[in-house]
């Protein structure tokens, strides 16, 4: 820390930060002056910043420097050498496994600062995140396709008994977060339709903690993404997803197309190599498709990611909210 000009005895820090939006949901790289986290992988380090160091996250996502809906994203240098960067990505009220649109962040906000090796241009690079390696390449249009984490369905047509709604069936999938997928039709997935969509949403979540439905190994189901007809004939659903901090992906969500992808595979409705077109709750589209493996579903996300700030956040040990305000949300009690 260092004391501004004409601020004599403040004790003021000082956070390099640069801002991007995918498809509209916005990203916060922290470019220079994040905690020391040692060494260890990326998943190691994450346990240390979640441990000693939870008061960065909310200082530079959370109000009065951020907002809800922000994803922050720690880049850090890789400890698995074969990897060209590394990242932790956190939110308004805790970490994130893999975040796709924050990825897409990544790489434009890399590319931005010249950070993106110019033999990698056009190029896959490599990222290591707190789920495994996952790889990017920036395309000659702008665009960003990333190749994710291996995805799947854990239970199909799963039936909740979601309070002042009825009953509801979705699947839950992994695509670098926990989902629980759903198409209602009594819930019209329209952006004036916001409120309600995110009361019904928040309803599923709680349901999903009171059955005790789960992910593999008792894992939180912490996303919900609802799906219903498109608004452009180009795509091929819409959908409101609801982020773990009770905010909305204005995207149409890397890791929830993941999900979906994984499960439209399971159930024979997408063949390798067909395209996806998951249009978001603002109109914005990614387009989605996927390779196999033996028994692996491999997804491949393809959206625009642009960046439209560089900032220096200032950290005043005198401000009573240095460290952020924290989010009125918290997650259902486990």
């Amino acid at each position: 820390m260092r004391a501004l000009s004409g601020e004599a005895g403040a004790n003021l820090q000082r956070i390099q930060v640069i801002d991007s939006h995918t498809a509209g949901e916005p990203t916060r790289v922290v470019v220079a002056g994040g905690p020391d986290l040692g060494e260890g992988t990326v998943a190691e380090r994450l346990a240390r910043f979640r441990a000693s160091f939870d008061w960065f996250r909310s200082a530079v996502v959370n109000e009065p420097r951020g907002n809800d809906a922000m994803v922050g994203a720690l880049l850090c240098e890789p400890a698995d050498p074969c990897c060209d960067a590394g990242v932790i990505f956190f939110n308004n009220i805790g970490y994130l496994n893999m975040c796709g649109h924050g990825t897409m962040g990544l790489v434009v906000t890399l590319a931005h600062l010249g950070r993106l090796p110019a033999e990698r241009h056009g190029r896959s690079i490599r990222i290591e995140t707190n789920c495994g390696v996952v790889q990017a390449r920036l395309n000659a249009n702008g665009s960003v396709t990333l190749h994710n984490v291996p995805s799947y369905r854990v239970a199909a047509r799963v039936a909740l008994q979601v309070p002042g709604h009825g009953g509801v069936v979705g699947d839950v999938a992994w695509g670098g977060n926990w989902f629980f997928l759903a198409s209602d039709p009594c819930q019209a997935i329209e952006l004036g339709r916001l409120e309600e969509l995110t009361d019904f949403a928040w309803r599923i979540r709680q349901a999903l903690t009171a059955a005790g439905i789960t992910g593999d190994d008792g894992r939180e189901i912490d996303h919900i993404e609802l799906f219903g007809p498109p608004g452009t004939p180009a795509a091929h659903s819409r959908n409101f997803v609801l982020c773990p901090g009770k905010a909305y992906d204005r995207s149409p969500c890397g890791t929830g197309t993941s999900a979906k992808l994984a499960c439209l595979f399971a159930d024979g409705k997408l063949r390798p190599g067909e395209v996806w077109r998951q249009e978001s709750l603002v109109g914005t589209v990614f387009e989605g498709s996927i390779t196999v493996e033996g028994d692996r579903v491999l997804p491949e996300i393809t959206g625009h990611a642009y960046v439209n700030a560089e900032a220096e956040l200032i950290l005043d040990e005198r401000d009573p909210f240095c460290n952020g305000i924290p989010s009125p949300c918290h997650p259902p009690t486990t």
